[in-house]
C-alpha cells in the first residue's frame, strides 16, 4: 500500500495487469510532491566519507554501517548514526525507516529477481504483526540506461515508450511489491530513471547520484559517497561474496545478510569460490581494462574510476587464496565489531 504527503497513492486504471508497475511507477515519478522532494536532494550537496579523514566534525566519526551490492542491513538508532550505500549505476537503494522507533532498513537491490523476497528480508526487523505501522520509503539510484530516442531521432518521454535496460524494470518490480503488501509505505523519494540521469555533452547518460546515507536520528536522506577507506569492514571478501552469490542456491532471490542488528556486529557468511570461479578469475585479468568495463559492467560509460581496478582486486585474491576455506576456515563467519574510536576491528 502505497502512500504520498500521507493520502493514499492511486493510478488510472492500468490497460492491463503486466502493465500495472509501469502505470504506478510512471505515476510516482510525474506526481508533484515527489518531483518536489526528488529536486531537492539533488540540491544537497554530496556528504563524502572517508577514514583517512581527521576533521573531528566528519560524520565518519559517528557509527556508520555501510552496504554493498546486494546487501541489506536494518539498523538501531541506538547504536548507529548512519546508513547508507553508495557505488549504485543501474542498481537502486532503497531505505525503509520505521516512523515510531527510527529502525532504519537500506538495501542495494541489483535485480529485479530479488526485490520480493529482499523486501520481506528488509521489513522482518521492521514490522511486527501491526500492520499500521507507518513506513517512510525513499528510492535513490538507476537512471535512463536506454536512448530516449524514436527512430527519427526525436526525443520521447519515459510515459511515451516502453524502456528495457537494467534500471527500469528494477524500479518498476519495486514499487509494484510495495504497492502489493499490506503495508503503510510513505513514499518519501523517488531519485532515479529521468530524475537521477545528467548528460554530457556528447548526450551519454550518467547518475546524477551513485549514493546516500540516512541520519537515523532525524531520518533524513542526503546524498554521500565512499571512498575506499570507508566501505568496510571486510570490503574484498564482501564484494567477490556479491560475485559468487549468483551461483550459490542458498542466496536464490535473496539479499545478502551481513550486518547483525542486535549486536551491531558485521557477521560476513561463509561464500564458496569453486575451480571454475576462480580460472574466470585468471581469464579475466587477461583483458585490458575496456574490455573488462564492457564486459562486467551493466552502464560502462557511468562507472566510476576505479571500476575496474577494484575487479581486479577482486580476482586477484581469489588467484591468490584459491581456497575459499582459507578465508573461513571451519566454515565460519567473519566477524567484526566496533572499537571505541567506530572502526571496524576483527573479532
Amino acid at each position: 500500500m502505497i502512500f504520498v504527503n500521507d493520502l493514499p497513492f492511486s493510478t488510472p486504471t492500468p490497460s492491463s495487469s503486466t502493465s500495472q508497475g509501469k502505470d504506478i511507477l510512471l505515476a510516482l515519478l510525474e506526481n508533484p510532491v515527489l518531483v518536489s522532494a526528488s529536486s531537492s536532494f539533488k540540491a544537497n550537496p554530496e556528504k563524502k566519507f572517508s577514514v583517512f579523514d581527521d576533521d573531528e566534525s566528519n560524520p565518519e566519526r559517528s557509527k556508520v554501517v555501510y552496504i554493498f551490492q546486494r546487501e541489506y542491513a536494518t539498523v538501531n538508532p541506538e547504536f548507529v548514526d548512519f546508513v547508507g550505500t553508495d557505488e549504485a549505476t543501474t542498481c537502486v537503494g532503497l531505505a525503509i525507516r520505521n516512523r515510531r522507533n527510527g529502525m532504519t532498513s537500506v538495501a542495494h537491490m541489483d535485480s529485479p529477481e530479488i526485490v520480493e523476497t529482499g523486501l520481506s528480508q528488509m521489513l522482518s526487523l521492521l514490522v511486527d504483526d501491526n500492520t499500521e505501522i507507518e513506513l517512510d520509503v525513499h528510492l535513490i539510484g538507476g537512471f535512463e540506461d536506454v536512448s530516449l530516442q524514436h527512430d527519427n531521432g526525436t526525443a520521447v518521454s519515459e510515459s511515451q515508450t516502453d524502456l528495457d535496460g537494467y534500471s527500469f524494470p528494477l524500479c518498476t518490480n519495486i514499487v509494484q511489491t510495495l504497492w502489493t503488501r499490506e503495508e503503510k509505505f510513505h513514499i518519501k523519494t523517488i531519485c532515479v530513471l529521468g530524475h537521477n540521469t545528467r548528460r554530457d555533452l556528447d548526450g551519454i547518460a550518467f547518475p546524477f547520484f551513485n549514493g546516500f546515507v540516512v541520519d537515523t536520528a532525524t531520518g533524513i536522506l542526503v546524498p554521500a559517497s565512499f571512498d575506499r577507506s570507508s566501505r568496510c569492514p571486510d570490503e574484498i571478501i564482501r564484494r567477490i561474496r556479491v560475485s559468487t552469490s549468483y551461483e550459490d542456491t542458498n542466496w536464490n532471490g535473496k539479499l545478502l545478510e551481513t550486518y547483525d542488528t542486535d549486536t551491531d556486529r558485521f557477521k560476513i557468511a561463509p561464500c564458496r569460490w569453486t575451480l571454475r570461479q576462480y580460472q574466470i578469475a585468471l581469464s579475466l585479468q587477461q583483458y585490458s581494462d575496456s574490455e573488462i568495463l564492457s564486459i562486467c559492467s551493466t552502464s560502462p560509460t557511468a562507472e566510476a574510476p576505479d571500476f575496474v581496478d577494484t575487479l581486479r582486486r577482486n580476482w586477484n585474491y581469489m588467484i591468490e587464496h584459491p581456497h575459499w576455506m582459507e578465508t573461513f576456515p571451519k566454515n565460519q563467519p567473519r566477524v567484526f565489531e566496533r572499537g571505541t574510536d567506530g572502526r571496524w576491528r576483527r573479532c
